[in-house]
């Protein structure tokens, strides 16, 4: 470990020389390097928030005289994963000269419309609304960032006075400022009032900090951030507890697991009354501080101070009024503790939107809570994926700090309601998530996909993802479940191993899914295995397997799925996949096709009975998925051969040539059947052959 690393206890110094001097003298380079690894530490800065620039020297295109540019991050990016194709670069002198225009805080957003007009790279990312306030500072890189200990410090009474008290006149400070072209005006005046400064503190925001070379802005940034934390964590240490001290005994670690599981699928329906949302669960130690606190009761309904906190965590969390042990197996007790918490915050915001709304705002957002307290047990948020309502947790714990550290150096404040409104409905930020790309069909869903370690199992989960399903992957092989996860992100899937002919794994299976993503909207069995032997040799182990893995399997996985369903309450789909076997009498197949036969006939039958909970069972039945496909590796293939009179290697162009298409069925055309049912709303009881047209397997 270098020394420089050394000094810092409370965030990671992660520069590292060789990398830096590949980059060579490319200070955009340099700059983005920084950047990422300022990300990189979730106390410096949380996704997408913060934002970091650098100062170059460019030939004008135009007339070849050397002007300096501007590179900064441009609007939505994230500087942890912050490429050159995610930045802006603008003349500087240009951005300056929007002085002359500027007409008061009524102009801010004419502004960043002129942003435009200083557009140097024509390939820049459209410029954020921080832009002037790194262009009217004069240094070559700057970090703008929203460490815990410094919004710590920010959002304190009296932050003012702590700042100098932590770096005496080495810091500037100016009170809270929406961000835009005067708040740029503010930091340039404050540093001509104070030159010899390394850096300033936004009030109720964040921080300002700078150097000559993007190492010398690096290590600016972190000893302040250092500086701060070693303050904030002796007052901690002085003060000897933190919000007021333990309230309520956490449950303890599988039993809230359990009950996090539990829950799940009933907060998730309440906070998907308007759209639907995917869940997020921690237990994190510093949220268990926090929801277990005797100051809990004070500090929540406070709301965040940092803009980029609330407008990921809303103004402020549900805290739930359940006791950590409550009995969580009687829905509907459970449902008339949630109900009335759920309508009185709905009705909250639709208040707090209805007194602080202009006459041109835009109108008002979904009023269920994003963030949600379970004292005792933890933390869910919800949002319309894993990613986004990951990150408002990741946010919220960073609002849990700051609140730690500014209670423990002076009080919390947080932004006046007014002030919270005017960011959060914005009209810049509005038209940010008016440019957000539409959603996928399946966007906002969850899918249980069984047998998806491989073969047609593994093609539907690629197929629902790529339409933007999150997934739970299950086979019976971890190894093969590994494998296939990696293919995804964590935001996109997960995995459990589990033995459909297991009621409990199945169950386990099933938490899983309400754990990581919150519930489960579409549940497809794929799992199966296939015999292909004449009557006389069929075992009564090989019909006890099929029935056990294709129709038992069906049957248990119907049953958790749909008590997960009906406590959600936003309908679903289950998909079996049989097979044309189950329809059409061939050699050699009494076990596999009278399984197959259960499996679809067993789909109508729930169709029938769970159509008054809006969920939809239809069956895909594929036929001939030689490549690919699993089944298809060898027994059943050579007793399929046999059957036929053929060798092995001639099975795909047998069934190839006996469909009316004469087309090779593949598990991506079974994966595309699956989807097919779950954009149709209104069909239920159903059955799609993928077989290429078989006519002794017409339904009709």
């Amino acid at each position: 470990m270098s020394t420089l690393a050394t000094r810092f206890q409370h965030v990671d110094y992660l520069w590292d020389e060789q990398a830096a001097a590949e980059l060579g003298d490319d200070q955009v380079a340099l700059f983005l390097y920084r950047s990422n690894i300022l990300g990189a530490d979730l106390r410096i800065t949380n996704y997408g928030g913060g934002n970091t620039s650098c100062k170059t020297h460019e030939l004008d295109p135009l007339t070849n005289e050397e002007v300096e540019v501007m590179w900064i991050k441009g609007s939505g990016g994230d500087i942890g994963t912050l490429t050159r194709s995610g930045i802006a670069g603008l003349y500087t002198g240009r951005l300056r000269d929007l002085k002359k225009v500027y007409a008061g805080l009524a102009d801010e957003d004419r502004m960043v419309g002129l942003f435009n007009h200083a557009i140097f790279d024509l390939d820049s990312r459209a410029p954020s609304i921080d832009t002037p306030l790194h262009g009217l500072l004069p240094f070559k890189h700057i970090d703008h960032l929203h460490p815990d200990a410094l919004i710590a410090v920010a959002a304190a009474a009296d932050s003012r006075q702590i700042t100098r008290e932590i770096w005496g006149d080495t810091m500037g400070w100016v009170p809270w400022q929406r961000p835009g072209f005067d708040l740029g005006l503010q930091l340039e005046r404050t540093l001509a009032e104070n030159p010899g400064i390394r850096g300033i503190v936004l009030g109720s925001h964040g921080l300002f900090t700078w150097g000559d070379t993007s190492h010398a802005c690096y290590l600016n940034s972190l000893e302040v951030i250092e500086m701060a934390s070693e303050y904030i964590e002796r007052k901690v240490r002085e003060q000897g507890t933190v919000f007021g001290g333990e309230k309520v005994k956490p449950s303890p670690a599988r039993a809230r697991r359990e009950k996090a599981a539990a829950l799940m699928p009933l907060l998730r329906g309440l906070a998907s009354s308007e759209n639907r949302m995917i869940g997020h669960f921690t237990d994190d130690d510093r949220v268990l501080e926090f929801i277990n606190s005797y100051d809990l009761e004070r500090l929540a309904p406070m709301g965040t101070s940092c803009p980029d906190h609330f407008l990921r965590t809303k103004i402020q969390p549900l805290v739930l009024d359940l006791q950590p042990r409550q009995d969580l197996s009687d829905t509907e007790a459970v449902m008339q503790a949630l109900r009335p918490s759920f309508a009185r915050y709905r009705e909250e915001y639709r208040q707090y939107y209805e007194t602080h709304k202009h006459s041109n705002s835009p109108g008002m957002r979904d009023p269920n809570p994003v963030v949600i307290l379970y004292p005792g047990v933890g933390m869910f948020t919800f949002a319309k994926n894993k990613q986004t309502a990951r990150v408002a947790g990741e946010f919220y714990v960073n609002a849990i700090n700051v609140m730690r550290g500014a209670e423990a150096i002076s009080t919390y404040t947080s932004l006046p309601r007014q002030e919270a409104f005017d960011i959060e409905y914005w009209l810049l930020e509005e038209a940010k998530l008016q440019r957000m790309p539409p959603e996928k069909p399946l966007s906002r869903k969850v899918a249980l996909v069984t047998g998806a370690g491989g073969g047609i199992g593994k093609a539907i989960a690629d197929k629902l993802a790529a339409e933007g399903a999150v997934v739970v992957l299950t086979d019976i092989a971890e190894e093969r479940l590994r494998e296939a996860a990696a293919t995804y992100d964590d935001d996109t899937a997960t995995y459990a191993v589990c033995d459909v002919t297991d009621r409990a794994s199945v169950a386990e299976a099933f938490e899983a899914a309400c754990l990581e993503f919150g519930g489960v909207d579409i549940v497809v069995h794929s799992a199966g295995l296939a015999i292909s032997k004449p009557l006389e040799e069929t075992t009564e182990d090989d019909w006890n397997l099929l029935q056990n893995v294709l129709v038992r399997g069906q049957f248990t996985l119907a049953q958790a799925a749909t008590e997960v369903m009906r406590r959600q309450g936003l309908g679903g789909d289950i998909i079996p996949i049989a097979s044309k076997n189950g329809l059409v009498s061939g050699p050699n197949n009494v076990a596999y096709g009278t399984a197959k036969a259960a499996q679809q006939h067993m789909a109508r039958l729930l169709a029938a009975e769970l159509g008054g909970d809006n969920i939809r069972v239809n069956t895909v039945n594929p036929d001939g998925v030689i490549i690919g496909s699993k089944i298809w590796e060898g027994a059943w293939a050579e007793g399929r051969a046999k059957a036929y009179g053929i060798t092995v290697e001639e099975l795909p162009t047998h069934y190839a040539k006996r469909n009316l298409l004469n087309r090779i069925i593949r598990p991506e055309d079974i994966a595309d059947g699956v989807f097919a049912f779950t954009i149709l709303e209104k069909s239920t009881g159903n059955i799609l052959n993928v077989d290429g047209g078989m006519a002794n397997a017409f339904v009709r």
